[in-house]
């Protein structure tokens, strides 16, 4: 696949607490995308536990520190030198070999990145932790969308009211909110209506308890996409349908915002 000649839609996906589910959700929509026909970069911004390439069974040589290190250094290679392919439709720019590098990185590789691949991909996603670091606050800044996955437990949704009230404070509304009761299906004790109130927010989508995968640690092993398996939106068919929606719904209202 050639170069894109539209720019590409950055997407956040991220969480107010570890553990909801995060990265294979991350690992999902980049499939959805793929079936969508649209070239996917993910970025691995989980700095000190990265699970993307080793989700997809992908040894790497190259991370994001190389790149951020010839850049400092002014070394011109072409960004494909630095990012892994998964297929023909993903390719993966993984977290650092080192975790100690993740401490010498300038927030401004975030943005060198996003504007050098911009052009290269259609979608840009990008993995990262809960925690709302100085890194982590200059990529939310700099993505065009945000999205914020919640569980059903107290701590994750006391967590997300306040992350949205800074957010309403700062007046930044490109952030929507998809509640993952799939990763823990025995953990659903509070209602939707009970998390609204909570998080003082609306849900704008939900993944149920069905879409949990028994053998999931199968698709981790053989570095498969749960939503590149042929059986999943035929077994699966609701669920599927809102990581569509998600989909479909951050890329259409990124062009009505051109």
């Amino acid at each position: 696949m050639g170069k894109t000649t539209k720019k590409a839609v950055s997407i956040c996906i991220t969480s107010a607490k570890g553990g909801v589910g995060k990265t294979t959700t991350t690992l999902n929509l980049a499939g959805i995308y793929e079936v969508l026909e649209k070239k996917v970069l993910i970025i691995d911004l989980d700095v000190t536990n990265g699970g993307i390439a080793l989700s997809l069974n992908k040894p790497y040589k190259k991370d994001i520190y190389s790149l951020f290190d010839d850049i400092s250094l002014n070394i011109h290679n072409e960004f494909a030198t630095y990012t892994t392919k998964y297929d023909d439709y993903i390719d993966i720019l993984p977290c650092f070999i080192d975790p100690r590098s993740a401490s010498k990185i300038s927030n401004s590789i975030i943005e060198e990145i996003i504007d050098r691949a911009s052009f290269l991909y259609d979608v840009i996603l990008i993995d990262t932790t809960h925690l709302l670091n100085e890194l982590n606050l200059y990529t939310l800044d700099k993505v065009d969308k945000i999205l914020y996955i919640i569980g059903n437990d107290a701590v994750n949704l006391k967590n997300m009211k306040s992350i949205i009230k800074i957010f309403n404070d700062l007046k930044i509304n490109k952030y929507k909110i998809l509640l993952n009761n799939s990763y823990n299906p025995y953990k659903e004790y509070f209602s939707l209506y009970d998390i609204k109130n909570i998080i003082k927010a609306n849900i704008d989508y939900s993944i149920s308890s069905a879409f949990f995968i028994p053998n999931i640690d199968s698709y981790v092993m053989n570095g498969k996409i749960i939503t590149l398996d042929k059986r999943t939106p035929k077994t699966y068919v609701k669920d599927y349908e809102v990581l569509l929606n998600i989909a479909t719904d951050l890329l259409v209202e990124e062009e009505e915002n051109e």
